[in-house]
């Protein structure tokens, strides 16, 4: 195995992934620090709470496809590296990137959308129905963190109940089970406030969440 390859999938994908478009967005037209906002988080969610929904869609998609691309970008052009353990790889160093970026003294934000964007590159389908999870779950609820986490505990589930070509090798089953683990640690201060009744509903005031 040449590791020379391995090594540069994981750099980019890594970089690909520490771009932190919320952080960006928030101080390019906003003129504020999202991180002074809210939970202090970079992702979506908090700027979206922040008051700036439209920069908050924005920056969803954005790490949504960050993550995808990094995904595609090491099946395409690394052909000396096995499809399944370049795609793998870059998922999981994407996803790093956005949690712990360099640029922002390796504090990121939760991966949820970039998780979003890998699992749709990887598998499609059971992302979808983890997609479908995460729509239930905050519609009858109104927490962003719960959707989420539940979410990512029904990807795996759906990953190896579902049907899927070809079959999932070390890597991809490593990289399933891992990912989704990373996400729901991350979100260890929300299930704290969940427990205690105090987490964020979505749909409350600006005052009412700071």
């Amino acid at each position: 195995m040449l590791v020379v390859p391995y090594l540069v999938i994981a750099l980019i994908s890594y970089l690909l992934g520490s771009v932190p478009f919320g952080y960006v967005f928030v101080r390019v037209f906003r003129k504020e620090d999202i991180r002074a906002k809210g939970s202090g988080n970079i992702g979506a969610t908090n700027v979206i709470r922040s008051g700036a929904k439209g920069l908050g869609a924005l920056t969803f998609l954005l790490d949504a496809l960050k993550g995808a691309f990094a995904v595609l970008a090491a099946r395409c052009f690394f052909p000396s590296v096995p499809a399944q353990n370049a795609a793998a790889l870059a998922a999981f160093f994407a996803i790093l990137g956005h949690i712990f970026p360099v640029w922002l003294r390796f504090k990121g934000g939760k991966g949820v959308a970039t998780a979003l964007g890998v699992f749709l590159a990887l598998a499609w389908i059971p992302a979808l129905a983890g997609l479908g999870v995460f729509i239930i779950v905050f519609a009858a609820f109104r927490y962003v963190s719960l959707a989420s986490i539940f979410a990512a505990a029904a990807f795996p589930v759906f990953a190896f109940l579902l049907p899927h070509q070809p079959p999932y090798n070390t890597w991809m089953i490593a990289v399933i089970l891992i990912v989704p683990v990373i996400v729901i640690a991350k979100h260890h201060q929300n299930i704290y406030r969940l427990l205690h009744g105090t987490e964020y509903r979505f749909g409350k005031s600006r005052e009412a969440a700071a």
